[in-house]
C-alpha cells in the first residue's frame, strides 16, 4: 500500500475524498404583499444547489415549488422564463431595435400585484409568515440576470441574510438562497411605478397646466450623474436629488412621490401620480454593457451613457447655446422639456436685428433662439427615431425655453412622421413674426403669463425708443385703476412695425387685490395690449427720464421675481388647479361676483380713459411727429379689445367646469382618478380651500417676489368666501 492511499485512510487525513450527500428537500413560496401566492401561480423556476445541479419545475396554483432528493446545502432559486403573453406593450419593449429589454414572467406578474401600504413601503407582517419557517422580502431583480432595466433596491424589513449563497460559493452568486429542510416564504415587492398624470387630450386641462410647470421646473436641474470620460466604470445611478435622472429613474421607479423639482426649493410641489405598472413608467434607458454594444466601453466616447440619451446640455461645448432639455418615454407620450440659456439678456439684445429665416418653414426667427432649438431638434430627433412609436408628444418649456421649445415643436410638427404634439410654454418671450406665427397655426399651443411678468412683451419694438416718454406723451398711466396698469401708445401703434409676434392660445393670471388681506388672481384670456404688455410698460415707466438703453432695461426686466417659476408660476399654476378643481366639485363659477365685478370696473374705466386721450392727441397733435390718424386708429382699436375683454371675463361668471376640463383625458377612467387624487390630496399643502387661485408664499421669498404694487404674489391672507359669493 502506498502512503498516499494510507493517508486517504486515515480519519485525519485532509484529503479524505467524501461524495456529497443527497436526499434532502426545500420547499419555497412566492407571494405577494397581501400574502397570496396566486398572482405566481404556474411560474416556471430553476433551483441549483450547492453541487451545481439543476432542478426545475412550476410553481402550484398557491405559488408553492417543491425540490426533492437534491444534494445537501442551500438552494438557489431563479425564475428566468421570458414573458409569456401577447400584450402589445412587453412584445415592442422585447423587440424594439434599440435596447430591447430582457422581460421575464415574473416581471410581468410582480406588475399585476398591488402594494399594501398606500406609501409603497415595506410590509411589516405578512399572512403568510404564519406557515413559514423562513420569511423574507425580495424583488424581481434578487431572482432574474438582469437587472439593468429594473428600479433600485428599497428597504427591507426581513432581507435574505447573505450566508447560505456563501456556503453555496460560484452556483450561489445569482438567485436567492434558501436552506433545505425548511419552508421559505418569498414576499415579491410589487413591481409598479408613479408616473406623473399627464392629459394627451389636445384641449387644454388644468391639470396640465400644474403638471408641465413642474417639468418645466426640474429642467433647471442636472441629470443626476455626470457619465465619467470615456470609458464609464462608475456604476449608473441617480441618487441626487432633486435631479432628472432621479426623478424618473429611482425615486418614482420605486413609487417614491417626490415634492422637489428645484435645487434649494423649500416649500414643496407636489405632482399628480398615477400608479402604473412599471414598465408604463416613463423610461430612462438601462446601462448594461454585456447587453447593449452602444453600452461597450471599447467604444471610446462613443460609449452610450443615459444621460446622453435623455438629456442636453451643450454649456461649455465650443457652439455652446447653453441650452439644457431632457426627454423620456412611455407607451402613450413622449415628454420633452427645454431650459434654454440662463443668460436670457444676453439673447435678447438686439433682437429685432437679430432674424434669420425659419429653414423648416416660412417666416422670420430670432436667430439666437434658433441656434438653440436646431441643437435641441438634432438631441430630440435622435430619440424620436430610436422610441417613437406613435405617442403623442408633450413639449414644455420656461421663459427663453419656451421660445426654444415653440421653434422645436414647429421644426417636429412640419416632419414627415406627422407627430401629434401639444406645447405649454410660462413667460416665454416672442420667438418670431407674422409669417411664422400664422403658419405656424395648426400647432397647438398654449402660452401662460402672469400679469407682473415683463418677458413676455419683449422683444419689442418700443423698446428702441430714445425720446422722453413723459415729454412725448407716449406713456399712459391709468388713473383710480385697482389693477395698476399702463400702457405705452408706443407699444400699441406699432409705429415701427413690430417684427416679433406671439404664437399661441393666451393664458393669463390677473392679479385681484381688495385690501391689503384680500388678494386673488384668476386665469382667463384677454384680447387687450392694455393687459398683456402692462409689465414691460411698467418696468419701463418707472424711469423719469424716459427710456433707458436696451440693454440695461432688459437685465432689469429679468430680475422681476414674477418672471420666475418656484416663487411665481409655480404656485399659481398650482392654485388654479385647485380653483378650477372646487369649480368642478362645488357647480361654482371661475370667478365670483365680487372679483368679476372688481375687474370689471377696472377695464371701464381704462376705456373711457383711453377715449379721453384721443380726444386729448387730437386737440395737441400727435408726438414726436407722428400720424394723428395712426395714433387714433390704435386707441379705437384698443378700445374694441377692451371690449372684447370684458365679454371673455363674463364667461367666468356663467361657464360651468367639466371634469375634462381639469384633468383633460384622464377624465375618461373616473375610478383610477379618484384613487390617484386621493393620494395627492393626502399631502396637507394640497388639501387647503383655494378660491383665489394664489398660492402663500414664504416669508423669506417675499423681497424676491414682490410686485410694483408694494405687496409680494402669494402673501398670507385671510378671506371669507361666503362675502365673495
Amino acid at each position: 500500500m502506498t502512503s498516499f492511499q494510507k493517508e486517504l485512510e486515515s480519519r485525519l487525513s485532509s484529503r479524505n475524498l467524501t461524495c456529497p450527500v443527497g436526499g434532502r428537500w426545500t420547499s419555497f413560496q412566492l407571494v405577494d404583499e397581501w400574502g397570496s401566492g396566486e398572482p405566481y401561480a404556474g411560474l416556471a423556476y430553476v433551483a441549483t444547489d450547492s453541487e451545481g445541479q439543476r432542478y426545475s419545475g412550476n410553481l402550484d396554483t398557491r405559488g408553492i415549488g417543491k425540490v426533492t432528493n437534491h444534494y445537501a446545502g442551500p438552494i438557489a432559486l431563479t425564475f428566468e422564463q421570458p414573458c409569456q403573453g401577447q400584450e402589445k406593450l412587453y412584445i415592442e419593449l422585447q423587440r424594439r431595435a434599440h435596447y430591447p429589454l430582457k422581460i421575464t414572467e415574473l416581471q410581468v406578474r410582480a406588475e399585476q400585484t398591488r402594494y399594501l401600504n398606500p406609501n409603497a413601503t415595506r410590509t411589516r407582517e405578512n399572512p403568510a409568515q404564519a406557515c413559514a419557517d423562513d420569511f423574507f422580502q425580495v424583488e424581481v431583480r434578487h431572482l432574474v440576470e438582469h437587472v439593468a432595466h429594473l428600479p433600485p433596491e428599497v428597504y427591507r424589513h426581513y432581507p435574505q441574510p447573505a450566508g447560505p449563497a456563501r456556503l453555496m460559493g460560484e452556483h450561489g452568486k445569482l438567485g436567492v438562497a434558501v436552506m433545505p429542510q425548511k419552508h421559505t416564504v418569498l414576499e415579491i415587492r410589487p413591481l409598479r411605478a408613479l408616473r406623473p398624470m399627464l392629459s394627451t387630450a389636445s384641449a387644454f386641462c388644468a391639470l396640465n397646466l400644474y403638471q408641465l410647470a413642474l417639468m418645466s421646473t426640474l429642467t433647471y436641474c442636472s441629470f443626476g450623474q455626470k457619465p465619467d470620460k470615456a470609458p464609464i466604470t462608475t456604476a449608473v445611478s441617480f441618487t441626487r436629488q432633486p435631479s432628472v435622472g432621479n426623478w424618473f429613474a429611482d425615486a418614482l421607479a420605486k413609487s417614491e412621490e417626490l415634492g422637489e423639482c428645484y435645487p434649494g426649493q423649500r416649500k414643496p410641489y407636489y405632482s399628480l401620480y398615477e400608479d402604473v405598472p412599471y414598465s408604463r413608467r416613463l423610461e430612462i434607458v438601462p446601462f448594461d454593457p454585456a447587453l447593449y454594444a452602444v453600452n461597450d466601453p471599447e467604444l471610446g466616447i462613443h460609449q452610450e451613457h443615459p444621460a446622453k440619451v435623455h438629456f442636453l446640455d451643450d454649456t461649455g461645448e465650443e457652439d455652446s447655446t447653453d441650452t439644457q432639455a431632457y426627454i423620456t418615454h412611455n407607451d402613450e407620450l413622449i415628454l420633452i422639456a427645454v431650459r434654454g440659456t440662463q443668460q436670457l439678456a444676453d439673447f435678447l439684445r438686439d433682437a429685432d436685428a437679430r432674424q434669420v429665416p425659419f429653414e423648416e418653414g416660412v417666416g422670420q426667427v430670432h436667430r439666437g433662439f434658433y441656434g438653440a432649438a436646431k441643437k435641441t431638434a438634432a438631441f430630440v430627433t435622435s430619440y424620436l427615431d430610436r422610441f417613437y412609436a406613435g405617442q403623442k408628444l408633450l413639449i414644455c418649456g420656461h421663459s427663453l425655453g419656451g421660445a426654444v421649445a415653440l421653434l422645436l415643436a414647429e421644426m417636429l410638427r412640419r416632419r414627415p412622421e406627422g407627430y401629434t404634439l401639444q406645447l405649454y410654454t410660462y413667460g416665454a418671450p416672442r420667438a418670431a413674426d407674422a409669417t411664422f406665427t400664422k403658419n405656424a397655426a395648426p400647432l397647438v399651443h398654449y402660452r401662460m403669463v402672469n400679469h407682473n411678468d415683463p418677458i413676455p412683451s419683449v422683444p419689442g419694438s418700443w423698446m428702441n425708443t430714445k425720446g422722453n416718454v413723459y415729454g412725448t406723451g407716449l406713456a399712459l398711466a391709468f388713473a383710480n385703476v385697482p389693477v395698476g396698469l399702463s400702457v405705452f401708445i408706443a407699444g400699441i401703434t406699432r409705429w415701427t412695425g413690430e417684427s416679433y409676434e406671439h404664437h399661441g392660445i393666451l393664458r393669463h393670471f390677473l392679479p385681484v387685490e381688495f385690501d391689503r388681506k384680500e388678494r386673488s388672481s384668476i386665469l382667463w384670456m384677454p384680447r387687450c395690449d392694455t393687459i398683456t404688455q402692462h409689465a414691460a410698460c411698467e418696468v419701463a415707466l418707472e424711469h423719469k427720464h424716459g427710456l433707458p438703453d436696451r440693454p440695461a432695461l432688459l437685465a432689469q426686466l429679468i430680475q422681476t421675481g414674477n418672471h420666475f417659476m418656484l416663487p411665481s408660476y409655480i404656485p399659481a399654476c398650482w392654485a388654479t388647479l385647485r380653483r378650477w378643481q372646487e369649480a368642478h366639485i362645488t357647480g361654482s363659477p371661475l370667478a365670483t361676483k365680487r372679483e368679476y365685478e372688481w375687474i370689471d370696473n377696472a377695464l371701464a374705466r381704462i376705456t373711457q380713459q383711453l377715449r379721453d386721450e384721443e380726444r386729448s392727441l387730437a386737440r395737441r397733435g400727435a408726438p414726436n411727429g407722428r400720424s394723428e390718424s395712426d395714433i387714433n386708429i390704435a386707441l379705437i382699436r384698443e378700445v374694441d379689445k377692451l371690449h372684447s375683454t370684458r365679454a371673455r371675463l363674463a364667461t367666468l361668471r356663467t361657464a360651468s367646469v367639466s371634469e375634462k376640463d381639469v384633468y383633460g383625458s384622464l377624465s375618461e377612467h373616473p375610478e383610477q382618478l379618484a384613487q390617484d387624487l386621493a393620494r395627492w390630496q393626502a399631502h396637507p399643502e394640497n388639501r387647503e380651500v383655494e378660491q383665489l387661485a394664489m398660492a402663500p408664499a414664504r416669508a423669506d421669498d417675499s423681497e424676491l417676489i414682490r410686485g410694483a404694487h408694494g405687496y409680494a404674489i402669494g402673501e398670507p391672507y385671510t378671506l371669507d368666501l361666503d362675502s365673495i359669493v
